[in-house]
């Protein structure tokens, strides 16, 4: 309908330009070749009269031309709230009309997808992989803000992956897409340092690539701690069992064997059956603070009491190494504590203390006020630690001497459970040492609620 009435419109534009040619060529023959009388006059003037007519029409037809062309132009110049003005009534009217509702239409489809191009971009934006498109050229399409982080520097659309990108694996995976059609899975562990990327990239059924990037970097630590883990433990409980497992065969082998012999098989049994026993009990303890749903019950106890407390509760266990344990004083403000957990923590310390304290002869244990939380220290006078050791020293199953901790029943677990105990209470934890002039083991409490205005 519309085409139709737009070739009607042009043929009339096109008949009256005709009838305004074939006039002034009448008009301009008769004059060169007759003389002006009253009869020319009469054809000029009809001439006149007839251009008057055709050039208002001509105008007109070429004004309303003029402004369909010039709402084209807009419209293909990306433009879509342009409108045609109507004027008047009949068919071209009409078309304006049908001209506009088509680019309103128009208008609102794009709209609409430039919307759901924005929630699209959104949801991308919001995942926790990362996502690249690639043309057919290998050329950039889009990234998501992950991406953009992973690559370290700002992706340009339309710019080649390589210069953004330089991991073989993903290339690699990207490009079997693009040329062969591939659906990659790997790993790369060059994207960037110090982090594994599961990868999986896949051609795009209207060409291209889309690659996805799942960073694994905590999951490979976790499984990388369990394995150790694992073999901590068994290294741990192999020992104490291989020596039961010796001494109770010699003893059903050798069933006449001396009493005294017989006694000192059956202590040593004993003594490491208690080895097992402790490194489970521990275990079950670090499992069970490392746990997600594990809360403290908190208490608001005053600090000089916690300290006084492990102190009488420990003094029978450290006379008998003929060690001194003296009190360094310590604040009455209250502290938020789990009463059993830190009788725990003051156990670990002290004892561990004990194995390295008895050329000191003596430990103090005591606390300070600090801006808005109390340190507590228990402090050796032993032979000290090497500096390059107190980074590790509360990791699970790390040990500076092994066979003296072996030796005197240790389980590797102690600074560790300390380390949990205090971080689960949201305190910190540290050791500072100088070799030959004992070690200091300090861990921090926040302040009871209200105590910390008071300072």
């Amino acid at each position: 309908m519309t085409r139709k009435i737009f070739i009607r419109l042009l043929g009339v534009f096109v008949l009256l330009l005709a009838v305004e040619a074939v006039v002034m060529e009448f008009v301009f023959h008769h004059m060169a070749v007759q003389t002006v009388g009253a009869t020319d006059r009469a054809v000029l003037w009809a001439a006149l009269i007839a251009l008057a007519l055709v050039v208002p029409v001509a105008a007109w037809a070429a004004r309303c031309m003029g402004r369909v062309a010039a709402f084209a132009l807009r419209i293909a110049d990306g433009d879509l709230s342009a409108r045609l003005e109507h004027e008047g009534e009949g068919e071209l009217s009409a078309v304006e009309t049908a001209l506009s509702q088509a680019a309103e239409r128009l208008n609102d489809e794009f709209a609409e997808l430039e919307s759901s191009r924005q929630e699209l971009a959104a949801m991308l934006d919001a995942m926790q992989e990362a996502v690249i498109a690639i043309t057919p050229e290998g050329l950039v399409r889009w990234s998501n803000a992950v991406m953009q982080r992973i690559a370290g520097a700002q992706i340009q659309n339309g710019q080649p992956l390589e210069q953004f990108v330089h991991a073989p694996e993903l290339l690699e995976f990207v490009h079997g897409a693009l040329e062969r059609g591939e659906v990659g899975f790997g790993r790369s562990k060059s994207l960037v340092v110090g982090r594994v990327f599961e990868i999986s990239a896949a051609p795009l059924p209207s060409g291209g690539a889309l690659a996805v990037l799942h960073d694994v970097t905590r999951i490979e630590s976790a499984e990388k701690a369990r394995r150790e883990f694992v073999a901590n433990v068994s290294h741990e409980l192999r020992t104490p069992l291989t020596s039961i497992q010796g001494y109770v065969e010699t003893l059903i082998e050798e069933p006449d064997t001396n009493p005294d012999t017989t006694r000192e098989f059956l202590g040593v049994i004993l003594k490491n059956a208690k080895r097992m026993s402790r490194l489970t009990e521990d275990l079950l303890v670090l499992a069970s603070i490392e746990s997600p749903d594990y809360q403290p019950v908190l208490k608001a106890i005053p600090a000089s009491t916690l300290v006084k407390d492990a102190i009488d509760s420990l003094r029978g266990m450290v006379a008998e190494s003929e060690v001194e344990l003296e009190f360094a004083g310590a604040p009455d403000v209250p502290v938020m504590a789990d009463p059993d957990r830190m009788s725990q923590v003051f156990g670990n310390l002290i004892e561990n203390s004990l194995k390295y304290a008895s050329s000191g002869r003596r430990i103090r244990v005591g606390a300070c006020l600090l801006a808005s939380e109390i340190q507590f220290t228990v402090q050796d006078f032993g032979p000290g630690i090497a500096t390059k050791y107190l980074e590790r020293i509360f990791e699970r199953f790390y040990r500076v001497d092994k066979a003296r901790s072996r030796e005197s029943g240790g389980t590797g677990l102690g600074l560790a459970i300390v380390k949990h105990i205090v971080q689960v209470h949201g305190g910190r934890v540290w050791a500072e040492s100088e070799i030959g002039h004992g070690a200091a083991f300090h861990f921090t409490l926040p302040l009871a609620q209200g105590d910390a205005s008071q300072i």
